[in-house]
């Protein structure tokens, strides 16, 4: 996403429990979404751990590993966000996923077949162009998912919500736009099934915890995350019942340490969790020498090779949160 300066934050802009380790629950089914960097993120821990991910919802991002490991950037930048460079076909990384679940460095790709994917691209993204978003479609459908995906509307480089305080065709911070849909709705119907309608106010608790506690090495800022990460619990999940759990995954100048608590609060996410029995998931990222807008770490950042399978730093980071939670 588009830089910008950092902002202060005050304590009262989140208010939020803290913990030093993540509460276990009784999770059924697991999930990842993501915007932007978080929708690629979202795409590769889904591709690694698919195992665990029983599917994914990805708003603006291209197709797994994209990148292809060039921490130049420009691969990432002219190829895998605009087409100003030829990149990599679909059909060649899926031979490449499949490489790497012979050689055991993601889970078996039959484990994609079937699962519910839903794709989000606005009309006025020029950030990621829809030419990049359409490779990630092709290469989830040719590897069996089943794709949903809406790119209709005039949205522009951001999450789409009813919340979004910004107008539905802006790209600006905190990157959140109301385009009159309800996206969300779209994408947990087609993750779940069936979505119950939202709660109009969020009624469970969203607890804050130290994030150093799941990052390899013990260090969160090491691997460009920051010390805190939150998670929203309705009262039905903390009192025992067996809920689903979503990973939500931020974009770049998106994370707490930029917009507050914008992205967790305006997501459209906690309304739901209420009314569907979920338990959402919101790791934060930062900034770090190789990566100034505090994205997730797509490209390769930090000297992190496995940056998209299996021992990737913080794919593993995101998976010590999401065993740890049940």
């Amino acid at each position: 996403m588009k830089s910008l300066l950092a902002s202060l934050l005050t304590a009262s802009q989140l208010t939020a429990p803290a913990a030093a380790t993540l509460p276990s629950y009784n999770i059924s089914t697991r999930y990842v979404a993501g915007v932007s960097s978080g929708g690629y993120m979202a795409n590769q821990l889904h591709v690694a751990y698919s195992g665990t991910f029983a599917g994914a919802g990805i708003f603006t991002a291209g197709a797994y590993d994209c990148a292809q490991g060039d921490t130049t950037t420009i691969t990432a930048q002219l190829a895998c966000m605009n087409t100003l460079q030829p990149r990599k076909t679909p059909a060649y990384l899926e031979q490449e996923t499949r490489d790497r679940a012979t050689a055991g460095t993601v889970d078996p790709v039959s484990n994609l077949s079937g699962d519910p994917v839903y794709l989000y691209h606005g009309t006025s993204d020029n950030t990621v162009k829809q030419a990049v978003n359409d490779d990630l479609a092709t290469y989830y459908s040719d590897l069996g998912a089943s794709v949903v995906y809406n790119k209709t509307t005039a949205a522009g480089h951001a999450w789409v919500s009813p919340l979004g305080p910004n107008s539905c065709s802006l790209t600006a911070s905190p990157y959140i736009n109301k385009c009159g849909n309800d996206p969300e709705r779209e994408m947990l119907g087609k993750l779940f099934g069936s979505v119950n309608a939202p709660a109009s106010t969020p009624g469970g608790q969203l607890v804050q915890f130290d994030q150093n506690a799941y990052a390899p090495g013990g260090s969160a800022s090491a691997i460009s995350m920051d010390s805190r990460g939150f998670v929203y619990v309705p009262s039905t999940c903390a009192s025992g019942t067996a809920c689903r759990l979503i990973v939500a995954l931020h974009g770049c100048q998106q994370y707490y340490g930029t917009v507050g608590d914008a992205f967790i609060k305006k997501a459209y996410l906690n309304e739901y969790a209420d009314t569907n029995d979920t338990i959402v998931l919101y790791p934060q990222a930062t900034t770090a020498t190789g990566n100034p807008n505090g994205c997730w770490n797509w490209w390769g950042y930090g000297g992190d090779t496995r940056y998209a399978q299996h021992g990737g730093k913080q794919i593993e980071a995101v998976m010590a949160m999401t065993r740890a939670l049940g």
